[in-house]
Order: C-alpha cells, then sequence, then structure tokens
C-alpha cells in the first residue's frame, strides 16, 4: 500500500516541474509559488510512504530485505532532494533558477523511480 502513496506523490512532484518549466519559459513569478506549493504536497504524501516503507523493511523476511531496502533508500532520496528542492524553492524566484528546475527534474525521476520498483515488489509478494 505504500507504494501507491509513493506513486501519489509523483503527479505533484511533476507539476512543479512543469511548473518550473514555464517560470523559466514565462519569468512569471506565480508559477514558481505553485512549484512550491506542489513540492510541499509531494513530501507530505511521500513522508508517510518512506516511514511505512521503513516499517516494512523492517518487519521484511531476509528473501525480500535486499528490494525493500532499494525501495527505501530510493524513498530517503526521493524525500532528500525535495526538501532541498522546497527549500531552493523558498528563495525569490530568480535565485530559485536554474537550480529549482533541475531539482525538480531529479526528484521525479527519483519518485518514480521509487514508485516503480515499490509497485514491482508488491506484485511480487501478491503473486
Amino acid at each position: 500500500m505504500h507504494a501507491v502513496f509513493a506513486l501519489s506523490s509523483v503527479p505533484l512532484f511533476l507539476g512543479a516541474l512543469l511548473s518550473d518549466w514555464a517560470y523559466s519559459s514565462s519569468h512569471q513569478i506565480q508559477w514558481v509559488n505553485f512549484a512550491a506549493w506542489l513540492i510541499a504536497g509531494g513530501l507530505l504524501i511521500a513522508g508517510p510512504a518512506l516511514l511505512w516503507g521503513a516499517v516494512d523493511v523492517l518487519r521484511s523476511s531476509a528473501n525480500r530485505h535486499r528490494g525493500a531496502l532499494i525501495y527505501l533508500a530510493l524513498l530517503l532520496a526521493t524525500f532528500a532532494v525535495g526538501l532541498i528542492n522546497a527549500l531552493v524553492h523558498g528563495k525569490d524566484g530568480w535565485a530559485a533558477m536554474p537550480t529549482g528546475l533541475i531539482l525538480s527534474a531529479v526528484v521525479v525521476v527519483l519518485a518514480a523511480t521509487a514508485s516503480a520498483v515499490g509497485l514491482a515488489g508488491s506484485l511480487r509478494r501478491a503473486a
């Protein structure tokens, strides 16, 4: 179930990336504000997924442990880079670019990868 939470954060992080791209194209400051709120929402969803994934790793058996650790590491990286991205977006609009755009792209890739690994692990356990 926590893989579904992780997957739910992907559209929010993707929206932040698209908002950053829109800001870099138009220089309308509101796009940075949209991105900051979308990142905050993504972190609010990714946080419980990270905690739930950590509990799952602690409860997992030895044969599932490696895949669960990879999933947990990806979730932790998503949350850490997302938090740094939120702090970057807290700056002035001009100061947030291009670092914010790059971090948003990294967070989207990490969140999507974590979701794919988590869902694949869930499907293996269900089978």
